[in-house]
């Protein structure tokens, strides 16, 4: 059979190609593949064989990809009851691909990715599935460490965040930095990187003004005291939604039966990791946005500071959105929308959301 292109990202791959990956895993005999059209990269391909249903993950974005979203996955699938795609088998060798890849189990349920599974649930199958993605996000900062950082794949350990790697993480800015290495508490981690992000957006094009970055000073000054560290640091997803999860409905119950793409994960403030699920449910729905948060404070009540620290959150979370899309020149924008304009609404949401 002839190579095939199942995303831009991984081009052309052959079926002697899967079979060697197979057989480095001792996984059984190659049947099929097929292209998954979600997500932002295409990087992982559906894989099936005389042993299973599998996901190929390849072409890491950076050498440190695949060990960190392998640790993550072996953290939370022994500490935790979250279901995670385990085990998680990293081949970093190139021989076959040209790149290093993963191989993991196919996690069943329902993509929420998928449009057309979208289109089929009812407004009562969505809050429920909200109450789920908090009840999980709940569950899944269970898995906690002794100090707030960073899995560094060159060490193979945690290491609290460096100011330094914090500032071009996980791309370099555009104008560098003259930080120096220091290790930083989470807080200022969240603040160093907000400003960080501001000044990348500056730099990009006029989409954020000196107006935008007064409203950030403002923001930054009124959370005062309570953009504190006085928790008991966990794990953050960073990048927890619907897209990247499956869930599944049982006994008219519904519940995330796979979670997955831990690139960003560290260990934080778990009250941060609200922010990019909230932010995507008040694009759809206040109503959701409320389900969610009321489910997850149902699980794990607050610290006192809650509505001063969350709009800092969320800050941290649009700006990382905001310089993304800014650097990359996206359509995807009005450009009549400064950072405030397209921000705000977002960091006062606890107004609209009575909690």
């Amino acid at each position: 059979m002839p190579a095939f292109e199942y995303s831009k990202h991984l081009g052309l791959i052959s079926p002697d190609q899967f079979q060697a990956a197979l057989n480095r895993f001792s996984l059984g005999r190659f049947l099929h593949a097929e292209p998954i059209p979600f997500g932002l990269f295409g990087q992982n391909i559906f894989l099936s064989s005389t042993q299973g249903q599998f996901v190929l993950r390849g072409r890491p974005h950076f050498t440190w990809q695949f060990p960190t979203e392998q640790f993550f996955a072996q953290q939370l699938h022994e500490k935790t009851s979250v279901p995670v795609p385990w085990p998680y088998l990293l081949d970093p060798s190139e021989d076959i691909f040209g790149w290093s890849y993963v191989i993991m189990p196919r996690m069943p349920g329902l993509q929420l990715a998928d449009q057309e599974v979208m289109a089929r649930l009812g407004k009562e199958d969505r809050r429920n599935i909200a109450r789920a993605l908090a009840e999980n996000l709940a569950l899944q900062q269970e898995l906690t460490w002794p100090f707030a950082g960073r899995y560094k794949s060159e060490s193979g350990d945690v290491r609290p965040f460096d100011l330094q790697q914090e500032l071009t993480w996980p791309f370099p800015t555009q104008q560098g930095t003259t930080a120096q290495s220091q290790s930083i508490s989470y807080s200022q981690k969240i603040v160093a990187q907000i400003r960080q992000s501001l000044a990348n957006a500056r730099a990009y094009n006029d989409h954020t003004t000196l107006a935008d970055v007064e409203w950030v000073e403002e923001l930054l000054a009124s959370a005062g005291h309570a953009l504190d560290d006085a928790f008991q640091p966990c794990f953050v997803m960073q990048d927890y939604k619907e897209q990247n999860v499956v869930v599944e409905c049982l006994n008219a119950t519904w519940r995330v039966s796979g979670v997955f793409d831990f690139m960003e994960a560290h260990f934080g403030d778990g009250e941060a990791d609200l922010s990019r699920a909230v932010a995507m449910y008040l694009d759809e729905s206040l109503a959701l946005a409320a389900e969610f948060v009321e489910a997850y404070t149902g699980k794990k009540p607050p610290r006192p500071g809650f509505a001063e620290r969350f709009p800092i959150y969320m800050l941290h979370d649009r700006l990382i959105i905001w310089d993304y899309f800014q650097r990359i020149d996206s359509l995807f924008w009005d450009e009549n929308l400064t950072l405030r304009d397209w921000a705000s609404p977002y960091t006062s949401c606890l107004n609209l959301l009575h909690l």
